[in-house]
């Protein structure tokens, strides 16, 4: 029996890769797709694969389709979205959506009791707590599909029923992102053009901005923790140039074990489309030979601070990764924008949340309010901080 399947964000990086998976297995059945802005190619997407129902987050975008494909339905703005969950009877949905923009369909599929192969991370940093509590109360799965989270899931998935009482501690890995080495000093003049040119993964922008600063790497701690329920304390990070082991777990007996293989996302999208399953993915055999080394280094938090105000925020709790996230947005494209220098984006973020402090979180709308607030916030910040550039 085909599995129903609903794609979001499906004109970016993750969503093309999943498209590639869908066309060759007759036993995924895709049932809707969605992009934020980018109308026309979701229209080919759509005709390609004899989708009838799109939606567009953004509503002019929206706007624009409906007069261009009237082959089916399109839904449009951010309730469009949830429609489109809602409504679309899936057996599974991949939120390949970016930003927090992702958090209301991730909350209206699991809602619905519906499996979530989860590629946006921001869900989880945003609202953890609430997140993976309306998971257990429906029973719904979530599935991540970030490289490093899918291998985790894996390596615990060996430990079999005892899942983590074996395991000590947690490893993620980074490959360090086009600026490792660098001092601090070295870091202050880059540009776009040197931190979009990541040497092993190719992703969109904002992701590959956020891989330059480490900030992935701290958006990643918090989405661990929530994840599989590890303590901060026992989440660690690890610079590791060639990008083939995607993340390691250590146990209490005192050995490792250690997730490889080349740099392909069609590995753990797949992974997330067909569990329990394994089925072929057209990607070659891992050859250690032809790799010949693995190297791994500690973090240099002085040159990436970014890294340790994630780690900070996700002790503080409450609103505090959801601050540090919207701040995160704020600085990453006002640096695409060329307002902002790259050790800006770390400082602003230091700046947000500095003044606005973490409060508790009884409901989603607290979340919203602190989005609302950190973002008002870190655009005053860019906005001194564009001052500071032109004097």
């Amino acid at each position: 029996m085909a599995r129903r399947l609903l794609i979001l964000g499906s004109t970016g990086s993750i969503g093309t890769q999943a498209l590639d998976i869908v066309a060759r297995d007759p036993e995924l059945e895709l049932v809707g797709l969605s992009a934020e802005r980018s109308a026309d190619a979701l229209i080919e997407q759509a005709r390609s694969f004899g989708v009838d129902r799109i939606a567009l987050a953004d509503a002019d975008a929206g706007a624009r389709a409906a007069e261009a494909w009237t082959d089916g339905e399109v839904l449009s703005g951010a309730e469009g979205l949830v429609r489109l969950v809602v409504e679309s009877d899936a057996d599974l949905v991949l939120n390949a959506l970016v930003g927090s923009a992702g958090l209301g369909p991730t909350v209206a599929a699991l809602g619905e009791g519906i499996d979530l192969a989860l590629a946006n991370k921001e869900s989880l940093v945003v609202g953890g707590e609430l997140v993976m509590a309306l998971a257990e109360g429906t029973g719904a799965q979530i599935l991540p599909v970030d490289s490093e989270h899918s291998a985790l899931h894996q390596l615990i998935a060996g430990e079999g029923a005892g899942g983590t009482a074996s395991i000590d501690k947690l490893v993620l890995t980074a490959s360090g992102g086009p600026f490792r080495g660098r001092s601090r000093a070295e870091l202050a003049d880059v540009s776009i053009q040197d931190a979009l040119a990541h040497p092993t993964w190719d992703m969109g922008g904002k992701i590959t901005i956020d891989s330059a600063t480490l900030m992935n790497k701290g958006l990643e701690v918090i989405e661990a923790h929530h994840l599989f329920g590890i303590g901060y304390d026992r989440i660690d990070v690890v610079v590791h140039p060639q990008s083939i082991v995607h993340s390691m777990i250590t146990l209490c007996d005192g050995a490792a074990l250690a997730h490889l293989g080349y740099p392909d996302m069609r590995v753990p999208i797949s992974y997330a489309l067909h569990h329990p399953d394994r089925v072929d993915v057209p990607v070659r055999a891992l050859d250690l030979t032809e790799v010949g080394a693995l190297t791994f280094e500690p973090v240099d938090h002085e040159a990436f601070p970014a890294l340790g105000l994630a780690r900070a925020a996700a002790i503080a709790g409450g609103t505090g990764p959801c601050v540090l996230n919207a701040a995160n947005e704020i600085a990453v494209h006002a640096f695409l924008g060329e307002r902002l220098s790259f050790l800006g984006i770390a400082a602003v973020i230091e700046g947000t949340l500095e003044r606005l402090p973490a409060a508790p979180v009884r409901a989603f709308e607290s979340l919203y309010e602190a989005d609302r607030e950190a973002r008002t916030i870190a655009t005053e910040l860019v906005e001194a901080w564009s001052q500071r550039l032109l004097h």
